[in-house]
Order: C-alpha cells, then structure tokens, then sequence
C-alpha cells in the first residue's frame, strides 16, 4: 500500500501532531508552486526556441523568472520548516544534557518566528507602498508591482504564521517538561532519523 506521506520529510514531520495538521495545507502551496515551475520552464524553452529559429524574444521572460524565484522561495520556507528541513548546526547540541538542548531547540523556534515575522511585516510594508504609488515593473510588461510583491508576501505571511505555531507548541511542550517531544519534533533529524524516512519511503513503494 502506498504511503500518504509524499517525501521523507513529510514523514518526518508525521510524529508532531501539530505539523501533521499544517502539512497538508504548505504541501498544496508546494504543489502550485511546482506546477507553476514547469510553466515557467515551458516558457523560457519557448523563448530560447523563438530567438534561435525566429529571431524574435518573448518579452519579459527574465523579470517573470525574478518573480517566480522570490514567490518559490517564500512559499518554500514554511514547508521546509514544517518538514525540519532548515539547517540547523547540532555540533554543541548534541553534547547537552536533556533540558539545555530542549530550550536551545525552542529558543530557536522563537527566533525563527521572530525573524519571519519581521521579515514579513517588512514585505507588506513594500506591498503597500507599491499600492499607494501604483509602482509598475521598469519594463515592457509594465506589470503593477504589487501583484508579484503580494504573491511573495504571501509565502512570507504563510511562514511567519506556521513558525508562530510551531514556537508556541514547542514552548508549551518546554514548559510542561516533556523533553523528549522538543527534542524530537524541534530538534534537528538525526542520521538515524533521515535514513529512516529515506528507506521508508522505498519501502512504501
């Protein structure tokens, strides 16, 4: 029977109850995302096609390339997140003992909440400012610059609020003294632990 988690970081992110009920929701995003990469792709062949046989360029092609870098990349940080993708340098955490490396693992959730928070109320702060002014792109397309800002505050928005939940949880886990959760579902995977989801997932297949 095939397994309903997709990657190996998806089944890593399986034993948090928490991350479980948000997976869903940034794999969709994730999945759009993709779809919208191989549009894009199909588009740059077009234009590489068009240069080389007609002589003529698709205008606009490298300004959609820059948007689509930022918005890809602002939707990926809360899945990357979720799945405890980021990285993360255990070379001192691993020589704690049980409660330092747990408050190590949530002061860090908070720190990334923080910074995703600020990162993202600096975004909506260029998207408004882009609406007051009717800024539009220095370009042919001309395109109304607050279109591709709002598609990668968005992600950014998306990011601060699963960090967010994921700081308050690992917090609320700290302070009820159940260590061994932070350290499992907020600390960084094991070799043990990716191997596991590695082999997992050719086991499912």
């Amino acid at each position: 029977m095939a397994s309903t988690l997709s990657s190996p970081g998806d089944r890593m992110a399986a034993g948090n109850p928490v991350a479980r009920r948000i997976l869903p929701v940034t794999r969709l995003f994730i999945l759009l995302c993709g779809w919208w990469l191989l549009g894009y792709s199909l588009l740059v062949c077009a234009d590489l096609v068009a240069r080389r046989y007609l002589g003529v360029s698709l205008q606009g092609t490298d300004e959609i390339g820059g948007y689509t870098l930022a918005g890809l990349s602002a939707f990926g940080f809360a899945h990357t997140l979720l799945t405890r993708r980021h990285t993360r340098i255990d070379l001192f955490l691993v020589r704690l003992s049980a409660w330092p490396r747990a408050a190590a693992h949530v002061f860090a959730a908070i720190a990334i909440a923080a910074f995703a928070g600020f990162v993202a109320w600096r975004a909506w702060a260029e998207v408004a400012d882009s609406i007051d002014f009717m800024s539009v792109s220095t370009s042919p397309l001309q395109v109304p610059l607050w279109i591709p800002q709002g598609i990668w505050f968005a992600g950014l928005a998306l990011f601060g609020l699963v960090a967010a939940v994921l700081a308050l949880h690992a917090a609320t886990l700290l302070l009820r003294g159940r260590l061994r959760e932070v350290d499992a579902w907020y600390g960084p995977p094991t070799v043990d632990e990716e191997i596991a989801a590695e082999t997992s997932g050719e086991a499912a297949r």
